[in-house]
């Protein structure tokens, strides 16, 4: 086989950030990393490119395994390449960002990394450069799910307008009217209302609602503003 000839070794690693809601919290799926240097230590999860891998082949191979889901929405975020971000040998780190269900997940729990959901507002110390993953993943996502339904994906089969609400406030960390925001998810056509209700919360209850599939695919890259204008992330941070 015919190789390079003077050419130094660099490994590519993929790691996920997974983000989850339960209905109150963003939540970020954390692994205790299984071998040194950092062992024991809070990490995402990721693993390194194989010979006969995609980039997109590893993320998902790498979701997989953790959560035992497959076709969740998983999405090439940035590459990470500081000399010394790693500090055994050089690798380029390849990140995606993730968004399931939390109930999902639950379901297929893989004990094998002693993985652990952590709200973003109360994260451990996370390995090498992970942090700054995390918060670059959380400025693009604030970008994308001011122009696009992406959040959508976070959200168990059935759900309520205030659920789906809270979700949006929790993410911009801001109230949004009511009125308005009801009004706007409503007018794209892609919720289904559901004759149940959730009465969990009141005696009045709110009714559920289902995301209609062909509609939501349909319209997933049109530009759908849920959100005030003032609350939307300059363009740059994207």
């Amino acid at each position: 086989m015919i190789k390079y000839s003077n050419q130094t070794r660099v490994l590519v690693a993929v790691d996920c950030i997974i983000l989850g809601f339960d209905g109150s919290d963003y939540k970020l799926l954390l692994i205790q990393r299984g071998f040194a240097p950092e062992k024991e230590k809070w990490s995402l999860m990721g693993g390194f490119l194989q010979p006969d891998e995609t980039l997109d082949n590893a993320a998902n191979r790498i979701l997989q395994r953790l959560t035992g889901l497959e076709d969740v929405y998983l999405e090439q975020m940035h590459t990470f390449s500081k000399p010394d971000r790693d500090p055994i040998e050089r690798v380029i780190g390849v990140v995606y960002f993730a968004l399931i269900d939390i109930k999902k997940y639950q379901q297929q729990i893989n004990d094998d990394f002693h993985a652990r959901w952590f709200a973003m507002k109360d994260l451990p110390g996370l390995i090498f450069d992970h942090e700054e993953m995390v918060q670059m993943a959380l400025t693009k996502l604030r970008y994308k799910a001011a122009l696009h339904p992406i959040l959508f994906e976070l959200l168990p089969e059935k759900f309520t307008l205030p659920q789906l609400q809270a979700m949006y406030e929790g993410l911009y960390e801001t109230k949004i009217d009511k009125r308005n925001f009801t009004r706007k998810v409503l007018s794209s056509n892609i919720l289904r209302k559901e004759d149940e209700k959730d009465k969990t919360g009141s005696k009045k209850g709110a009714y559920f609602y289902t995301i209609d599939e062909e509609q939501y695919k349909e319209n997933f890259q049109t530009i759908l503003k849920f959100i005030p204008k003032n609350e939307i992330p300059a363009a740059s941070e994207s």
